[in-house]
């Protein structure tokens, strides 16, 4: 099986580089932050390919890593309930997942610090350069370097980011903050509230030290706001030290004049109990929505996966499931090609391509029904979470 260099060590490239290693290629993560990735203050739904591998091969079970959910629930502006019906979510954290991922992968080969500036295929080799100065050689270059990808700029130059009109205001508190009322509210359920051009919605996640019991756990907040193109976006996403951020204003960035807006407008707009959370959340963070979508995955022994390929709205909460599951396809199709990679690379190529696209509409139409066109409606089977389609 082929020798493998890995670009980006999030979930996607974790994912990647776990399962390509037990197909019995030789793996090597290349992850340009200096330490390892922390905690991005991020919820997450874990479709079942998300946790896939830490069940099936990690021995962990989903109670482990995530929080449970048994019900789906709409608010009115008063607080009552507008529409509410039996569902089964799991959630967990950006962190959790990462943190279980890389325990099972080890840091051996998990290199820090190493940001790829240039790579190259040679004959049937791939080389790649790093910051400072490494060089490094393999049979296939998995670029999985998220939104901002840099090997995507280069393979897929054409492949821009299209702004979606919309930005996501994010963040967690910890549930002991919360009233004993709010607590109860969302203890067991994600929480929507529509608004006019606007939606929000409330979950529970993982706390910070892993722990999926209440009330030891985190309200997770995401709430989409439109945002006009040009000097409404660049305000909002210029943080208090001046700098233009292009896809994600950090915690504790945002500007007082920003933050006092959000607060505000949660006072004026939602109901009690997410007005509580949006207005107590000490360090929210501003996330803008795109779509990006290419139309080519592979190029001869290097492939893009997860939000390098295709970055899509979260409205199916599909996004790591996606990059998970390019992995998992990349590894079957390595081991049905005997190792080929330019054979295996065309096959998955076929499959994931058309899975992007599909998955990349379906949450494009489900975010302009509540965006723009106001058909986001409670009870709408197009809302349940899924990466092949709703509930799947």
């Amino acid at each position: 099986m082929p020798a493998v260099s890995v670009v980006g060590g999030s979930i996607g490239g974790l994912t990647a580089a776990l399962v390509l290693r037990d197909a019995g290629c030789d793996v090597h993560v290349f992850e340009r932050s200096p330490a390892a990735l922390a905690a991005r203050g991020a919820g997450l739904a874990a479709l079942d390919i998300v946790l896939r591998y830490l069940v099936e091969r990690g021995g962990m079970d989903p109670e482990d890593v995530c929080s449970t959910t048994n019900w789906i629930r709409f608010l009115n502006r008063d607080g009552s309930v507008k529409y509410e019906q039996r569902h089964r979510y799991v959630f967990s954290s950006w962190h959790t997942l990462y943190r279980s991922m890389l325990a099972l992968f080890g840091t051996e080969r998990y290199q820090l610090n190493a940001e790829v500036t240039a790579f190259a295929q040679r004959g049937e080799r791939v080389g790649v350069t790093l910051a400072t100065g490494q060089q490094a050689e393999a049979d296939l270059l998995v670029c999985a370097d998220g939104v901002g990808s840099a090997s995507r700029a280069k393979l897929q130059p054409q492949a821009r980011p299209a702004y979606s009109g919309y930005v996501a205001w994010r963040g967690t508190l910890p549930e002991r903050e919360a009233t004993k009322a709010t607590r109860a509210l969302f203890a067991d359920a994600i929480t929507y509230q529509v608004l006019p051009d606007s939606h929000i919605l409330i979950y529970p996640i993982p706390g910070p030290d892993g722990s999926v019991r209440a009330p030891d756990r985190l309200i997770n907040m995401v709430w989409y706001v439109n945002v006009a193109a040009g000097p409404a976006l660049d305000g909002l996403m210029t943080g208090r030290d001046g700098v233009r951020r292009p896809v994600s204003l950090p915690p504790g960035a945002a500007t007082d004049q920003a933050l006092e807006a959000m607060r505000q407008n949660a006072k004026r707009l939602l109901a009690a109990p997410l007005a509580e959370l949006a207005t107590q959340i000490a360090e929210p963070f501003v996330q803008v929505v795109y779509d990006i979508e290419v139309s080519q995955m592979a190029f001869g022994r290097i492939c893009l996966i997860g939000d390098a390929a295709f970055a899509v709205r979260p409205h199916a909460a599909a996004g790591t499931a996606k990059a998970a599951a390019d992995a998992w396809a990349l590894a079957e199709e390595l081991t049905a090609a005997g190792g080929n990679v330019p054979v295996a690379l065309e096959a998955w190529q076929r499959r994931q391509l058309a899975l992007g696209h599909d998955l990349l509409a379906r949450c494009r139409a489900i975010g302009d029904s509540s965006q723009f066109l106001g058909t986001f409606r409670p009870g709408d089977p197009r809302l349940i979470f899924g990466l092949y389609g709703p509930g799947n």
